[in-house]
């Protein structure tokens, strides 16, 4: 896939000089609804019917998608890849695309790579130098955060948390000072219990909000603290749908001078001083160029 790769990848992301019926050798990675099928883009189904091959997370899912929208497979091969596909199918879809053919990959819903098994499929492409196309649509992580209320200048998709208390709690320590939105998948059936390790480390009063059924016709979004979340949804049961646990971001608070120079000094023992600035102004949320004036102070007093 060397030599003219790079001038194929760069024609590969538009129409402009691309013969209809054919499209050129590459993964396409497709968007497809999270719940409602009219949210499918025109591009995603003009790759859907031009491919050469079809890859599916779910292939029963994927067929309904294109019948409800008139494409036809039209003896294309359709090939299964999902969670427990492994180096051997990913090698078949990739001799495929370096045999000269196009392939689109979907998700059961979604963006591909968003919690999805086509995320090694692209790296191996990518690790071959084979072209890798996105066609960009519905997201369920960026829907969720377009009707939480939340913060959006910055946000972070952590994905699934873990299935243990012990070690979804440890998860949720390390987030907890990050000053950004969080946004989880959540099974509904763990949601209760997720809620309430989530409020006893991230803190019971954090703003946050529960989406499920995002697109689909009982689409809820549920807002509060994550205390008040918690104990809801303890005693009403897990809820019917995909979720979607969004939290937002701590509230901001001042250091004391007393503060910054006791992390200071703890910190000085053990790093350079612009190190130990730098760890003690995230730490403590205080502004880095004080934090560093405050450490060459210390320096200078104990010299």
């Amino acid at each position: 896939m060397a030599g003219n790769a790079g001038s194929k990848r760069r024609q590969s992301g538009g129409e402009e000089g691309v013969a209809a019926g054919t499209l050129p050798p590459g993964l396409y990675l497709v968007a497809t609804p999270i719940g409602n099928a009219a949210d499918i883009t025109l591009r995603a189904l003009d790759i859907l019917r031009r491919a050469d091959v079809l890859a599916a997370e779910d292939t029963r899912t994927a067929r309904r998608l294109m019948e409800m929208h008139g494409v036809a497979l039209t003896g294309r091969p359709m090939i299964a890849y999902h969670d427990h596909s492994g180096p051997a199918e990913r090698a078949r879809i990739l001799e495929r695309v370096a045999d000269g053919q196009s392939v689109a990959y979907v998700s059961e819903a979604g963006t591909p790579l968003v919690a999805d098994p086509g995320y090694r499929l692209a790296a191996d492409a990518i690790a071959a130098d084979a072209p890798v196309i996105a066609a960009p649509g519905a997201s369920a992580a960026l829907t969720a955060l377009a009707v939480s209320g939340l913060p959006s200048d910055r946000f972070l998709f952590a994905g699934f948390p873990a299935t243990k208390s012990g070690a979804r709690k440890r998860e949720f320590e390390e987030l907890a000072s990050l000053r950004a939105t969080l946004i989880f998948y959540e099974s509904p059936r763990r949601l209760a219990e997720c809620l309430s390790d989530m409020a006893a480390t991230l803190g019971d009063a954090r703003p946050a909000c529960v989406a499920r059924e995002l697109t689909k016709k009982f689409e809820e979004a549920r807002r509060g603290t994550l205390g008040a979340l918690a104990e809801a949804y303890a005693s009403e049961g897990p809820p019917k749908g995909e979720v979607v646990v969004l939290v937002g971001p701590p509230e901001k608070t001042v250091a004391s001078d007393e503060a910054i120079d006791e992390a200071l000094a703890e910190a000085l023992k053990t790093q350079r001083t612009k190190d130990a600035a730098k760890a003690v102004a995230e730490q403590l949320g205080a502004s880095r160029h004080a934090v560093y004036q405050r450490a060459l102070a210390l320096k200078n007093a104990d010299d």
